[in-house]
């Protein structure tokens, strides 16, 4: 989900943040993404990386003190805030703490390469002083897919990532995109993917359905046919093989994103098969699909 500056804080270009997000107060610690190299996304690519200055973010920090009589949630965008130094995370946690005593999460982005470059020690500082929750992005559990779409790391280094968080303390929600490997790939997106989920056993797991972006590589290939999109009734059947094959304890599922052709949900794995059921309906025509026109929204 995205958000434009002016509502109250000022934010550099269009900020984006979890659907669980949309009731928490944003705050920029880095503007862009460290990386910003995959090939289906095109959140960050007008901007170029910093990251702010302590006392800039805190003294945003106070102004928003002013602004809102209870604030419950933070969120600390952009792209991978826990990237930042575990000193300077720190510092910023310790101001929240002291405006917002009443605030009762407080969560960022990170890629697993930020998890897996802290220390256990950090990370459990990091926790002690009020970071609840990370959010990562897999998108493919395949190693193929992976390295196609220039992720950056490994399916052992998410499990690795993912593991490491969770150790630590920090609720962890996973995100995976359906038709990532586009229709030759299909079957195998699926079935690694529930690989890697399944050995991470995270807290949530979110599954969007691939939007291509303008001006990105993945859209260049769907152009040339190097790619070749899923349909929709193929993404139900793919979501069919990720859920099946998903071995997870306690595991908040959900498929409700703008993007998704079908709203799922559910506690895996005890809902697993209420949510087979519900797919299999649809692949087999018994419902109404999410029109593309409804899936920009």
């Amino acid at each position: 989900m995205s958000m434009k500056g002016g509502e109250g804080l000022e934010y550099e270009g269009v900020v984006y943040r979890p659907p669980s997000e949309a009731g928490s107060l944003i705050i920029q610690v880095t503007i862009g993404c460290s990386y910003n190299k995959c090939t289906f996304c095109s959140m960050y690519k007008g901007k170029e990386f910093r990251i702010k200055d302590v006392d800039s973010i805190k003294k945003e920090l106070r102004e928003a003190r002013e602004m809102y009589k209870s604030v419950k949630r933070i969120f600390l965008a952009d792209g991978d805030a826990f990237v930042l130094k575990t000193s300077n995370l720190v510092e910023i946690l310790q101001e929240i703490k002291d405006l917002f005593p009443e605030c009762e999460r407080i969560s960022s982005y990170a890629t697993p390469r930020d998890i897996i470059g802290k220390s256990g020690e950090d990370i459990k500082m990091l926790k002690e002083h009020g970071l609840d929750m990370l959010y990562v992005g897999i998108e493919s559990g395949s190693d193929e897919i992976l390295k196609t779409i220039n992720k950056g790391v490994t399916s052992d280094e998410m499990i690795e990532a993912g593991r490491k968080a969770i150790e630590c303390g920090m609720k962890l929600s996973v995100t995976l995109i359906s038709g990532i490997g586009g229709v030759e790939m299909s079957k195998e997106h699926a079935v690694e993917s529930a690989k890697v989920v399944s050995a991470i056993n995270p807290h949530y797991v979110g599954l969007l359905t691939l939007m291509v972006e303008d001006e990105t590589e993945i859209q260049r290939k769907i152009i040339t046919g190097e790619m070749e999109l899923l349909t929709p009734e193929q993404v139900l059947i793919e979501t069919h093989e990720f859920v099946n094959n998903l071995e997870v304890s306690n595991c908040i599922f959900r498929s409700n994103h703008a993007s998704n052709y079908v709203p799922l949900g559910g506690t895996l794995n005890r809902d697993k098969e209420k949510i087979l059921k519900e797919l299999s309906k649809f692949i087999n025509g018994e419902g109404y699909l999410r029109d593309e026109r409804y899936r920009m929204l």
